[in-house]
């Protein structure tokens, strides 16, 4: 794995540095992949990595998890707390699908891989993703392509050929894309339409089309693939209501600001008493303690990362699954037949990662030769010339229990793994570890699969 940053390596006509492709599929369920639609995606899984599930950062919305794909953050340290979000510091609201609002640098912290790679000098290219394009430090990528709706997945596979042909001196070694037709179709039709299946094998041709390409090019040694998702899908077609206005009562019209569907993040009017109506709403989640839990900054969950920012409303009732949160007057008519944003424990909130490239391929390798010798035998020399590994990282490597296990048909599947990883990952292939930005992943996550 020494090759990365500036270093050269030939497909067999050119010349390449280290790249980086990094695609994500908007509402890929983990357990997508194991519907029998995917053939293509499984197929590239058993050739590098796949694992069971990414577990997205709450909440499980799109704009908060792209980002924290890009920073390695959560969303309490990267600022998008929700789709659509007020912020009292500059009393003005977020709204995702504004680009005077979503392209306005100033609501988005920490820094992306791309801006990363910009500081090593490094060309960068963005197709589409979520997210800004400058940031509030003034960096932007190189190429830059802005989101639009219903562009056909040959365009864009074409894009990132076009961008991977170009000369070495103009070439991106970090292209991240973004496909949002599976997500759509899961939230217009549910996760078990059949809209959501044929659009599953869609994007799955896409990913094969990628591969084949890379293949014709001799560049799968080369350009390492990680295709990603930010969060899974429920059916929403039947839920089980809860009228908050009922709730509250008179309460409910002193709500100043609200955030965050399909929770509720609640700022209730200075002239209102709050406390008064907080207390009625945990009255009622501990009666109604399966339909949906009542939250401030003192009793929010720690895993959930999600207290220590001004943008988080001080009163957050999240919705089990099953249940949506509604008023009378709005009913249900409005809710879309499937949905996302629930609790980032739920398996059906789960991501997909699968990865290919010289990462996975030496990584599988060497877990294959490392789990052919006798347990009690350590590395020999040869292995540890050929994998550059030491004996504590090939115990790791044998112990599922510390990142992976081996299933039939030689497919090697990653135990779950928080999405905030996924930056330091890139970072790792790229080589400019030294230099990356501060995350929220784990110390070291990767280095038993390096």
């Amino acid at each position: 794995m020494d090759f990365g940053g500036a270093k050269l390596r030939s497909n067999g006509t050119h010349d390449f540095k280290r790249t980086v492709l990094v695609v994500s599929i908007d509402g890929l369920r983990a357990s997508y992949l194991d519907r029998g639609l995917t053939p293509h995606l499984l197929a590239i899984s058993k050739k590098g990595l796949r694992a069971k599930s990414m577990k997205p950062i709450f909440p499980t919305l799109t704009f908060p998890n792209h980002w924290a794909l890009m920073t390695g953050l959560y969303a309490e340290s990267h600022g998008i707390v929700a789709n659509n979000f007020w912020d009292p510091e500059t009393d003005t609201e977020f709204h995702y699908n504004s680009i005077t609002h979503s392209w306005n640098a100033s609501w988005w912290f920490g820094e992306p891989m791309w801006e990363t790679a910009d500081r090593a000098d490094m060309i960068t290219a963005n197709l589409m993703w979520p997210g800004p394009p400058t940031t509030r430090t003034g960096a932007s990528p190189t190429y830059f392509i802005p989101w639009r709706d219903k562009v056909p997945l040959q365009e864009k596979h074409d894009q990132i050929m076009n961008w991977i042909d170009l000369p070495l001196e103009e070439r991106p070694q970090l292209i991240v894309a973004y496909e949002p037709s599976l997500d759509q179709a899961g939230h217009s039709t549910g996760p078990n339409s059949p809209l959501v299946n044929s659009t599953l094998k869609q994007v799955d041709i896409f990913a094969k089309e990628i591969h084949e390409s890379l293949v014709a090019r001799n560049l799968t040694d080369i350009v390492d693939v990680v295709f990603v998702s930010d969060h899974g899908m429920t059916d929403t077609s039947h839920p089980e209501l809860v009228y908050i206005d009922e709730i509250l009562g008179d309460g409910f019209e002193k709500i100043e600001h609200e955030d965050g569907w399909p929770s509720m993040g609640i700022r209730f009017s200075p002239l209102a008493n709050a406390s008064e109506y907080l207390n009625i709403l945990i009255t009622a989640a501990s009666q109604n303690s399966e339909k949906f839990d009542v939250y401030t900054y003192d009793t929010m969950p720690e895993r959930y990362h999600f207290t220590d920012n001004p943008r988080i409303a001080p009163i957050y009732i999240i919705p089990k699954m099953g249940y949506a949160l509604t008023t009378r007057k709005e009913g249900s008519d409005w809710m879309s037949k499937g949905n996302h944003g629930y609790d980032n424990d739920e398996p059906s909130m789960h991501a997909m990662f699968v990865a290919h490239g010289p990462f996975s391929s030496v990584t599988k390798a060497l877990h294959i030769h490392q789990s052919s010798q006798p347990p009690s035998k350590p590395p020999s020399l040869l292995s540890r010339a050929v994998f550059g590994t030491s004996r504590r990282q090939a115990r790791d490597l044998e112990n599922a229990n510390h990142g992976w296990h081996s299933t039939a048909n030689d497919v090697y599947v990653m135990n779950p793994f928080e999405n905030v990883n996924i930056y330091n990952l890139v970072v790792k292939l790229l080589g400019i570890e030294e230099i990356a930005a501060v995350t929220n992943g784990t110390v070291g996550f990767w280095d038993k699969y390096f």
